[in-house]
């Protein structure tokens, strides 16, 4: 891996981290892969050989070689990715399914990570970055920014229908979801396309509320975060955010 300079901005929120989670903050690869690094002998912490993945560092203090190359902060990446439908939010999946990962192998980017999730089913925008801070800023429930979809139904829905969205409903699993907008797109005489938003992000949030008012999801496209809209980004096309769009993400204020 290309060795790159530390930036003068980087700083770690926690002085010391486990080994594994070291080099995934300093942008190298994921912890899974981190900890197959070490158990296989070839890191390194202060010119001693590491094989304990849960070995407490300082990433900012602490000399972390791999390979006999040290590895530095990667220069901060954000990015967004047009996820197309059938791949799985994850580094690696167990049952060997195409991951999301699949359109940034090439791109020469350092590690990554998801901000939020999409599941295989569903498309749209996702953002990737190597920056905690700003990721767990945009996932943090007192930031939690708005989420736009655009989802086809198996039916055509009529006010009663997006009100009931709206007011909410209690799912079998006993939590309570609703949607915070719901309008009506377009329709066709057996089904229709929603613009729905939500300011929460339980899990599979949309397809479950929806589920519970006696719907089919057909289609599940996320076309916004926040203020950053999707556009005209291709399916499974990736761009880095320009700075404006990053900082507009960043200075979403706090919902009371």
């Amino acid at each position: 891996m290309k060795e790159v300079r530390p930036s003068r901005a980087f700083r770690f929120g926690t002085p010391k981290v486990s080994l594994a989670r070291a080099l995934s903050k300093l942008g190298y690869c994921s912890r899974t892969r981190a900890m197959e690094l070490i158990g296989a002998g070839r890191v390194r912490v202060n010119g001693r050989g590491e094989r304990d993945g849960a070995r407490r560092v300082d990433p900012a203090k602490d000399r972390i070689e791999v390979e006999g190359r040290v590895v530095t902060p990667s220069e901060k990446v954000y990015l967004m990715l047009n996820k197309p439908r059938g791949l799985v939010t994850s580094a690696a999946d167990e049952k060997g399914r195409a991951t999301v990962y699949e359109g940034l192998k090439d791109c020469g980017f350092p590690w990554l990570v998801p901000v939020g999730r999409l599941d295989k089913a569903s498309e749209g925008l996702l953002l990737f970055t190597n920056d905690t801070r700003w990721a767990a800023r945009i996932m943090a429930p007192q930031t939690h920014l708005d989420k736009t979809y655009h989802v086809q139904v198996d039916r055509v829905a009529d006010e009663g229908f997006l009100k009931k969205m709206t007011e909410g409903v209690e799912a079998e699993e006993g939590d309570f979801l609703q949607a915070r907008k719901a309008s009506l797109l377009r329709k066709g005489k057996r089904n229709c396309w929603l613009e729905v938003v939500l300011q929460e992000g339980k899990n599979r949030h949309l397809r479950r509320l929806l589920s519970a008012l006696g719907v089919n999801v057909l289609r599940l496209v996320r076309v916004a975060i926040g203020p950053l809209q999707l556009g005209a980004l291709g399916k499974g096309e990736v761009r880095l955010l320009t700075g404006m769009e990053k900082e507009c993400l960043s200075k979403t204020k706090p919902k009371i």
